[in-house]
């Protein structure tokens, strides 16, 4: 009886949702209601195959893997950001989105069978309590988590939970005969979305996003408020690899850059009327050099928030084309948590562009124009980006832009691949840069807390990263990793620029990461000569 009144429940599902895409409306009256009769036809088919299936097919069906198929199938037709998702896929996400979750509060890392502390998240439980990057996890609630084949999903599973409820974690810690125990309350727990911001020099401030979450906004007016404290007249906003999220969001930081009653975005649809998200009241930094990092990953709100910004001469764009992505999603949750995203709209930028990139050719040629931007020279040369001049803009100052697949940068830098050899690719793959800038700064925090001030005087210092090469060199032949001396030169600055990075994130935090970083991101270093800032690369 239950696997029966499931069955008729996915049909009518089917039923309602076929109807709500295809707009039925049997009031119509002439042609249209003939129409409208031949579309009931066509999916009352639909519904007699399930019926013939349910009662005549030869084995026990499936009922959810069958509502899931259909609903996918279904969608694979249209656009390809009409989804569906999943349960455990949807929650993960709202949770990104939302901004929070209820755990400790750490970013972790699965090291050589062992849960790794990459960094307690300020003003978590777990910083409040003083576990420290480089912490090993061996102990959670008395059960042994460290050589075990423990996975990500085991440790969020057994480290997250109710807020107010508490969990045991016993720590080794370098220097530490035994055991350290924390007994630590689980709390709300930020997930940032603003993951950097700091003085470049005294005037020029740098903020990172890395997607438009619910929070994003109030961390970046944080931001922002706390570098014009610090003097801060012009600034480098970097959304390269940010993939989007919501549209509001991405207006509310716009508006922070444009005044009066400009345009930032419309969004427009067959069933949905124009509607327009135009500047406020006085922006937070309407005035100074404003300059926005992108690249082939910065789509959707990023897009929305660049496109802006460059129909309106605001700033400049620097990086390399966006994604590419001009469509506007509603979200409908099921009552099982899994959710349908479905496309109702396009969004515009204030110049009309539609930068929203073909999808004629199928879902998978449209997944692929990301990759074939590699194999067509376009993320090395500015002249292999194929424009469509027949969608040509020009802005209020005289600038031409373009529409027809993504935002085209006012400033093209070329991906940099100088460093990319087999030996670079097998230090990923492996992980062994990040293996051994924890197991550095383990030995030799207080040394380097002593010894420099900040991650600037660290990342400069020649004579301490030629330490640190050296080292890493002898724990390359330690882990056996064969390489050719061309390959260690060709790579040296590339491997010396990541180590210095990930150590100076565990020594002095989120910002110190991308101050070192970005030293050696030529996008970065363009910022700064448009802005005529120096920088050192060393």
């Amino acid at each position: 009886m239950q696997n029966k009144k499931a069955f008729y429940v996915i049909i009518l599902a089917i039923t309602l949702l076929l109807g709500y895409f295809l707009g039925l409306n049997m009031n119509s009256g002439g042609a249209n209601n003939y129409s409208n009769q031949a579309s009931f036809r066509d999916y009352d088919k639909i519904r007699e195959v399930l019926d013939y299936v349910k009662h005549r097919y030869v084995d026990t069906i499936d009922h959810k893997k069958m509502t899931q198929s259909v609903i996918k199938n279904f969608l694979k037709d249209l656009d390809p950001h009409s989804v569906y998702v999943p349960k455990d896929e949807f929650l993960s996400s709202l949770e990104n989105m939302q901004g929070a979750f209820d755990g400790i509060g750490i970013v972790f890392s699965i090291l050589n069978d062992t849960i790794l502390v990459v960094n307690a998240i300020n003003g978590g439980p777990s910083e409040k309590l003083g576990l420290m990057s480089g912490d090993k996890i061996i102990m959670v609630d008395d059960s042994l988590v460290a050589g075990v084949g423990v996975t990500d999903n085991d440790v969020m599973k057994m480290l997250r939970g109710t807020r107010g409820t508490i969990v045991k974690v016993s720590i080794k810690r370098f220097g530490e005969s035994k055991l350290i125990d924390f007994n630590i309350t689980r709390d709300k727990i930020p997930i940032y979305s603003v993951d950097a911001h700091y003085m470049i020099n005294s005037n020029v401030g740098y903020i990172k996003i890395s997607r438009f979450s619910r929070e994003t906004f109030n961390e970046f007016k944080k931001a922002l408020y706390a570098l014009k404290q610090e003097g801060m007249q012009h600034l480098v906003l970097d959304l390269m690899n940010n993939s989007g999220g919501y549209l509001g969001v991405a207006v509310q930081i716009v508006d922070e850059f444009l005044g009066g009653d400009k345009m930032i975005v419309y969004t427009e649809g067959v069933q949905q009327q124009k509607r327009e998200y135009r500047a406020t009241e006085k922006g937070g930094f309407e005035n100074g050099d404003l300059v926005v990092l992108v690249d082939e990953g910065a789509a959707s709100a990023s897009e929305i928030l660049a496109g802006a910004i460059q129909d309106w001469d605001r700033g400049s764009i620097v990086g390399r084309r966006t994604f590419g992505k001009g469509l506007v999603q509603e979200q409908y949750v099921f009552n099982d948590s899994s959710a349908l995203r479905l496309t109702v709209a396009r969004y515009y930028t204030p110049l009309g562009r539609c930068i929203q990139k073909p999808y004629d050719n199928g879902r998978n040629a449209y997944y692929q124009e990301y990759y074939n931007r590699f194999l067509s020279g376009e993320v090395y040369s500015k002249d292999s980006i194929k424009l469509n001049d027949s969608i040509r803009f020009v802005t209020p100052g005289g600038k031409v832009v373009y529409g027809g697949g993504g935002i085209v940068p006012d400033y093209f830098v070329s991906i940099d691949t100088t460093g990319s050899t087999s030996l670079y690719r097998e230090l990923r793959r492996k992980r062994l840069i990040d293996k051994f800038s924890y197991n550095y700064v383990s030995k030799h925090r207080k040394n380097l807390l002593d010894k420099y001030a900040n991650a600037i005087d660290f990342s400069e210092s020649i004579s301490e990263s030629t330490v640190i090469l050296r080292s890493f060199k002898k724990y390359l032949i330690q882990e056996k990793v064969n390489f050719k001396t061309l390959d260690w030169q060709k790579s040296k600055d590339w491997i010396s620029g990541s180590i210095n990075a990930k150590i100076a994130q565990q020594c002095w935090g989120a910002n110190a990461f991308f101050e070192v970083f970005n030293k050696t991101n030529p996008a970065y270093v363009k910022a700064l000569d448009i802005l005529n800032v120096s920088v050192s690369k060393n």
